[in-house]
């Protein structure tokens, strides 16, 4: 089995695929204060829940946005699984040709998404990805990665609106009765729930007057599916994506 972790800035994904079929799947709060031997206990532990051990482990495939966690993550790795990660970065195989002014520059998983989407849907297409930051990534028909727009998460709205302001509290993401708050919690539930969705109608209309009228959209991350039941722009919903494409690459690294 293969095991594949994705890194971001607030959360970790990781999965188990027993050839291309993905079975258990896990998120983990990210933590940078963790140590490695911290990381590499909880692994331990996620298989065990699952009946699983290292020595099932055919590899392990990660992706990182957060380079101070990335190293602590090999190296519980190493120690505790006993395998040596297939790290993406500069020098892996992931099929995907990158069009970004400095290549270097683009997210790891940003490029994973880009690869997933290439041989699972095909291009042209919109990737949303609802995490830490709300990104929309534009994949050629070529499944080329052309760029995308980077927007505050949905989380960090609704931190800002906390941290920034004498009498709003903290709320969680639901949908409210209705768009006009009768209450302080339900005003804000509407503007970041009913406020987001719009802000992506509006930026997959923008994309696909660039990409044209056959592009598809591609949504993914922890809220994917609370924005998906709002609207109808968003048509393939795909929380594990990063998790396809790390499969993916780490077929093509060692066909």
């Amino acid at each position: 089995m293969l095991f594949t972790v994705d890194i971001g800035n607030t959360n970790i994904t990781l999965g188990l695929y027993d050839g291309d079929k993905l079975g258990p799947r896990w998120r983990l709060a990210t933590a940078h204060e963790r140590m490695p031997d911290e990381y590499g206990l909880q692994l331990i532990g996620l298989l065990a829940h699952v009946g699983c051990s290292p020595d099932d482990l055919s590899g392990v495939c990660l992706a990182s946005v957060a380079p101070p966690l990335t190293g602590k993550i090999i190296e519980a790795c190493r120690i505790y699984l006993k395998r040596e990660p297939l790290v993406v970065d500069a020098g892996v195989k992931t099929g995907v040709r990158i069009r970004y002014e400095d290549p270097r520059a683009v997210g790891a998983d940003r490029i994973v998404d880009a690869a997933a989407v290439q041989r699972l849907y095909g291009g042209p297409a919109c990737v949303v990805d609802f995490g830490t930051a709300t990104t929309f990534d534009g994949i050629s028909e070529d499944g080329d990665y052309l760029g995308g727009a980077i927007a505050p998460g949905i989380g960090i709205a609704a931190e800002a609106l906390f941290l920034r302001t004498a009498k709003l509290p903290r709320v969680d993401l639901q949908r409210p009765p209705a768009v006009i708050g009768r209450n302080t919690v339900h005003a804000m539930q509407s503007g970041l729930l009913f406020g987001y969705v719009s802000l992506v109608e509006g930026m997959v209309a923008r994309f696909r007057a660039e990409l044209g009228q056959n592009m598809k959209v591609i949504a993914t991350g922890g809220l994917a599916e609370i924005v998906a039941k709002e609207t109808h722009v968003l048509e393939i919903i795909a929380p594990w994506l990063t998790l396809d494409g790390l499969r993916i690459i780490w077929d093509m690294n060692h066909a």
